[in-house]
């Protein structure tokens, strides 16, 4: 094979993917405007109804415009020789491979996040402000953005900086190594992410002593399950869009609620919402998802192994000097149809065990809190309530609101 010949495959592989991800998004806006279902003709009137299609449409053509600048921008960088340029600056600087592959990933970085900033802006404040979810500031959403740039320059590029002198000093061999960093990291991040990350970001203040803390503490005592981190963040000064998660192992877990969510649910509900994160840690999800997300790391670093050290790679995205760093490129590239069946796997075992946490919660709560306040959930994000199957089979790593109602309800 040459390099050519790896290049249109390259090529291939970004068109066959935006041709799909465009077929599957016409086909689910055709049902943007379907009846809805009987089981849920209670989470919109007529009028918030008609303001959720209006929000599906308004993503759905931002999304059509958005996506073809990315391919048109990318297509460009590649025909161009965009790679090689970068490199050429990057080279222009030193002579050092670890140097050389964090100046050409910040570069990268850099104008990417200069490109993308006006579309991430325009979602922001003109379409999620129209619908009456924005409410971050301009200083707000810039200084995100910064924080989010310097975090990904110390903590990216270090791990960058670890892998490409392993890779300089055991040769193929690194991905072991590589491995080895990203294991500890992720466990790390999966410990003491909330605590360490989201203060960034986020106030969180512990919840305040009262019914709630009381219904919360009774449900997690009945079910043996220790719980005495439970943290309220204000997340209502970015959206007015509600979560809630669940964090950490040992004597670091904790239960995140959003403060949207506490003001827009009862205390039942929001303890339904909790039985439910309970459920996943009491069925071993999160181990399940914290080994499988290690095991397919390894597997990635491995075949990226097999192949970094063939010049193809780089020849094909047109550098000239082989190196790791754009061979990762080229790698990420002709790797990602392969990343995509694994997601499928994985989405659809998220869907599993949504059920099953579900399922745990009717079993040692309630059903009915839980499905209100999924409702309540869905109608205060205008979210799509007649999604086509094959989208929610690609994309989806939940069960749609009807299928998690019907399963509540036997």
């Amino acid at each position: 094979m040459t390099a050519n010949i790896l290049f249109y495959i390259i090529i291939g592989i970004i068109i066959i993917n935006f041709i799909k991800d465009k077929i599957l998004n016409s086909i689910n806006a055709k049902h943007f405007n379907d009846a809805i279902p009987e089981e849920l003709n209670d989470v919109y009137d007529n009028a918030e109804y008609k303001k959720s299609q209006d929000y599906k449409a308004t993503n759905y053509k931002f999304g059509i415009w958005s996506s073809l600048f990315s391919l048109v921008l990318t297509l460009a960088f590649l025909f161009f020789d965009g790679f090689e340029y970068v490199d050429k600056i990057a080279r222009s600087y030193s002579d050092q491979p670890i140097v050389i592959a964090l100046i050409f990933f910040g570069i990268i970085m850099i104008a990417s996040d200069i490109i993308t900033t006006p579309f991430a802006y325009y979602k922001t404040f003109v379409i999620e402000e129209q619908f009456g979810f924005n409410k971050s500031t301009i200083k707000l959403f810039l200084l995100d953005k910064i924080k989010g740039l310097l975090m990904m320059a110390i903590i990216g590029g270090g791990i960058i900086s670890l892998i490409v002198w392993f890779y300089q000093l055991t040769g193929n061999q690194f991905w072991l190594y590589a491995w080895g960093i990203v294991t500890v990291f992720t466990v790390f991040m999966n410990m003491f992410y909330s605590k360490l990350i989201v203060p960034l970001f986020n106030k969180q203040t512990p919840l305040e002593d009262g019914e709630l803390r009381n219904k919360i503490s009774d449900y997690a005592n009945s079910v043996g399950f220790s719980l005495n981190k439970i943290f309220i963040i204000d997340g209502s000064k970015r959206s007015t869009k509600a979560n809630a998660y669940f964090s950490g192992f040992g004597s670091e877990k904790r239960v995140t609620l959003y403060d949207t969510l506490v003001n827009d649910l009862d205390d039942d509900e929001i303890v339904a919402v909790l039985a439910h994160e309970v459920g996943h840690y009491k069925r071993k999800h999160i181990i399940f998802n914290l080994v499988t997300s290690i095991l397919l790391t390894g597997l990635t670093l491995y075949m990226l192994s097999i192949f970094i050290s063939n010049p193809l790679l780089s020849n094909a995205i047109g550098v000239e000097i082989p190196s790791f760093h754009v061979g990762l490129i080229a790698f990420g590239l002709l790797y990602s149809p392969i990343s995509e069946i694994t997601g499928l796997v994985m989405n659809y075992i998220s869907r599993v065990f949504e059920y099953q946490a579900d399922d745990y919660a009717k079993n040692t709560c309630k059903a009915e809190p839980l499905i209100t306040s999924l409702k309540k959930l869905s109608k205060n994000s205008l979210s799509n309530l007649t999604p086509h199957k094959a989208y929610v089979f690609m994309h989806y790593s939940h069960p749609t609101l009807l299928e998690r109602v019907k399963n509540l309800k036997k």
